[in-house]
This record gives structure tokens, C-alpha cells and sequence, in this order.
């Protein structure tokens, strides 16, 4: 009896890890250490440690996209370490553009403080989930799924997405495709492009950054 006891606990135990986003903190709270110790001593912890100032403003936009982002992790914000979260601001110029993208460990739910965004999600029976959304309303996007934004309105727009993991990881689709060294002739048969429509693409998206 004990030897199959012990393998179904194994097994509902394996399942939770295999399915949580990120381990349950064993700790109150667990500020990031400069020694080998995986936490900071909770007697050197100050009240600053789990404040974080750096979504009062709006980020620069780049690329000629329209939009900016400000990730909310425990690389810049110490007090988020190991409780499972993280966030980001993005903001978006008048047409503005967060281009088709997803998460691998997380689910988003995004709320819009300012703006008219269009916004939605596309799942893997290729049905999409879209509509524009406004100031106080709010839209989750599944782990793994591609989605996407865009501000439809006559001024800047602003959402705050917040995560249900501290490392969400994030893949932007056009840089994932165009700028990563994937062979010419696949991508030129895949998308049915010509070589110079190829390199336009190429050119366009080789330096972006998938961070």
C-alpha cells in the first residue's frame, strides 16, 4: 500500500510543478543577494525594496513603431523576486503599434488607463479574440498565445500588464521570424516573398531586440 501511495503522490506532485507558473515562495519575501545566498538577510530589508517608481512616466518611443514599454521585473524592482510576478507599461503614440508577440511562461491581463486600444488575441485554431478596449476596461491574454495592440484613438493611450510569472519571457513574431537567421530560401517559400521584399524584411527587423 505505501509503495503506491508514494507513487501517486509522485505523480500529483510532479503535475503541479509541470503546471504552475513559477515554485511557491518558501520565504515571507526574498530580496535578490550579492553573496551565494539565494536571499538577502530579511533584517537588511528596507520598505524602498518593494517600492518601485519607475512607471511614473511614459518610455521613448523607438523604431518608428509608436510604442514604448517599461518591464516591472526583479532585475530593476528587488521586491518582486521569487512571488511569481511581474508587470510592464506600455505606451502608445497615436497609431502606435505592440506587434503580434507572446509570452511562453505567462498569462497578461492588461488594463487600459488611457486610450482606445485594439487589442485581442488569436488562439491555436487560428480564431481570433479582438476589440477595441478603453480607459477602466481590461483583457487577459492566455499563456502562449500570440496577441497584439494598436491605438485606434485621436490621443496616446497607456496600458499596464500585469504577469503571473517574474520571468514571462517574450517573443516578438516578426523579429522571431525576420531577424533571427532563419534561411532565405524557407522563409522566401514560406511567405511567398520575392528576394528583395526578403531583405526589406530582413533589414527592417535583424537589430530589433527580443527582450
Amino acid at each position: 500500500m505505501v509503495p503506491k501511495m508514494l507513487v501517486l503522490f509522485l505523480i500529483i506532485f510532479h503535475g503541479s510543478l509541470t503546471f504552475a507558473s513559477d515554485p511557491d515562495p518558501v520565504f515571507d519575501f526574498c530580496l535578490p543577494s550579492e553573496t551565494h545566498s539565494p536571499c538577502k538577510n530579511s533584517s537588511l530589508a528596507k520598505v524602498e525594496d518593494f517600492i518601485f517608481s519607475g512607471i511614473k512616466f511614459p518610455g521613448k518611443f523607438i523604431n518608428g513603431s509608436g510604442f514604448s514599454s517599461i518591464a516591472v521585473n526583479s532585475n530593476v524592482f528587488p521586491g518582486l523576486n521569487t512571488l511569481g510576478m511581474s508587470m510592464v507599461r506600455a505606451d502608445f503614440d497615436v497609431g502606435g503599434v505592440n506587434v503580434p508577440h507572446f509570452h511562453p511562461r505567462a498569462t497578461e491581463v492588461a488594463v487600459v488607463l488611457e486610450g482606445k486600444i485594439y487589442s485581442g488575441f488569436v488562439d491555436t485554431s487560428n480564431r481570433i479574440f479582438a476589440k477595441v478596449i478603453e480607459k477602466g476596461e481590461v483583457m487577459v491574454f492566455p499563456r502562449g498565445l500570440v496577441h497584439f495592440q494598436m491605438n485606434v484613438g485621436e490621443t496616446p493611450a497607456t496600458i499596464i500588464g500585469s504577469f503571473d510569472s517574474q520571468n514571462p519571457g517574450l517573443m516578438k513574431i516578426p523579429a522571431a521570424v525576420f531577424g533571427s537567421g532563419i534561411k532565405e530560401d524557407l522563409l522566401e517559400k514560406a511567405f511567398g516573398l520575392s528576394p528583395e521584399e526578403l531583405a526589406k524584411l530582413k533589414k527592417r527587423h535583424a537589430s530589433h531586440s527580443l527582450g
